[in-house]
């Protein structure tokens, strides 16, 4: 089954009330001006409105309350907002914090909290799991369930937000899609929350960072577009045909065509690309391919992040060893390569991708149903980004 033509899962309901967050800023001015004209209301109703939704972390407009009780009346029968639930919480002892958010239909994903002495980073997720099959990945051993709205991946900052607000982590700093799933397998509403949360929400677009595993027409996509968002590269190996071991893409947009696009993405604005290399012991630390990394990351000018693997319950690997990592570093140090080893965060807690709902799905299905689940053929979303991914 190709992506194009394979079945999505859409949230439950038949609503037909749009959703507020699902749109731009723009698109909610027109609407909730068309609104309030029909209404014979104020045009600053409008005004009041789009400050309630982009300065606040109000989950129904029974809370907009410097608007009359009709008003709000009024705006829950034409509109609805997405509100996810928190499924379950978890703060690691290192201040790591994970939520697990259910959606309408009950979909789990999943977004996690990152503070740093001087910021705070939330990595966001942008499917309900993930159909690319990378053999180090917990989401895609939970299968994939289906693509996120523009509202629900920005429902998940704006929920995030009210809750480091509300637990004094102050601001949300940086935004990152690095949680569940492939973010440029979901152009189609990864694009409309990548303007949301730039000009509704005020966040800077070098804030923002998209990964991918290596959907180059989505990177191709990025590049033509004129805010200097962010992209990190879930690299994991320079070497082709190890690669396509742990990234099954790899078979459908080979690393030649893959650091093309990388480079039409670099000169398009200026943007520094980073490499994410996730470490694991005797499966892509190999002393060779610490030189063959510093070429590939050299050639576009990359941040290389070398991430120690997060183990996972149902996978053998263990991270490889300090000594290995430091390895690497130096050589690509020694290169003129910008190089940095991240410390692992949240352990405790499940905080890798995927680890939460996993779990969550093992106790809901069992652990022989979640474990068989379609994993992802090397198939990506169709050229515009709509497809839902092949799930088997």
């Amino acid at each position: 089954m190709t992506p194009s033509t394979a079945p999505e899962r859409k949230p439950s309901g038949t609503d037909p009330r749009p959703d507020l967050l699902s749109l731009i800023p723009a698109e909610v001015e027109a609407a909730l001006a068309g609104h309030f004209e029909r209404r014979k209301q104020p045009g600053y109703r409008a005004d009041q409105v789009a400050t309630w939704l982009y300065e606040s972390g109000v989950t129904s407009f029974a809370e907009m309350t410097n608007l009359p009780l009709e008003e709000r009346t009024a705006l829950a029968e034409a509109f609805r907002l997405e509100a996810p639930e928190a499924e379950t919480i978890s703060r690691s002892s290192d201040g790591t914090v994970k939520h697990l958010w259910r959606m309408g239909d009950g979909e789990l994903v999943e977004s996690v909290l990152i503070p740093t002495s001087d910021r705070l980073t939330l990595c966001i997720s942008s499917q309900a799991g993930c159909a690319m099959g990378c053999t180090f990945c917990a989401t895609g051993w939970g299968g994939f369930g289906r693509q996120l709205t523009a509202g629900e991946i920005t429902a998940q900052f704006r929920n995030s937000r009210r809750w480091a607000e509300e637990n004094d982590y102050g601001p949300i700093n940086n935004v990152v899609f690095m949680g569940m799933g492939e973010p440029l397998a979901n152009r189609k509403a990864v694009h409309p929350t990548l303007t949301i949360l730039n000009q509704g929400f005020g966040l800077g677009a070098r804030r923002i960072t998209v990964s991918t595993v290596g959907v180059v027409p989505g990177i191709r996509e990025l590049a033509a577009r004129p805010e200097q968002f962010g992209l990190a590269l879930s690299l994991h190996s320079p070497d082709a045909e190890l690669r396509s071991e742990l990234i099954p893409l790899e078979k459908r947009h080979p690393l030649p065509e893959l650091i093309d696009a990388i480079e039409e993405f670099v000169q398009a604005g200026g943007r520094r690309v980073t490499f994410e290399y996730t470490m694991i012991r005797g499966i892509n630390d190999a002393e060779s391919l610490a030189p063959a990394l510093a070429a590939l990351a050299r050639r576009v000018h990359a941040f290389v992040n070398l991430i120690p693997f997060n183990p996972i319950p149902y996978q053998d690997w263990k991270p490889s060893v300090p000594a290995r990592v430091e390895y690497f570093r130096r050589t690509l140090d020694e290169a003129g390569v910008s190089v940095a080893v991240r410390e692992p965060r949240g352990r405790d807690i499940d905080a890798a991708c995927g680890q939460l709902r996993a779990n969550a799905l093992v106790q809901i299905e069992g652990p022989d149903t979640v474990g068989s689940r379609p994993r992802a053929r090397a198939t990506v979303a169709s050229p515009t980004g709509d497809g839902a991914g092949a799930t088997g």
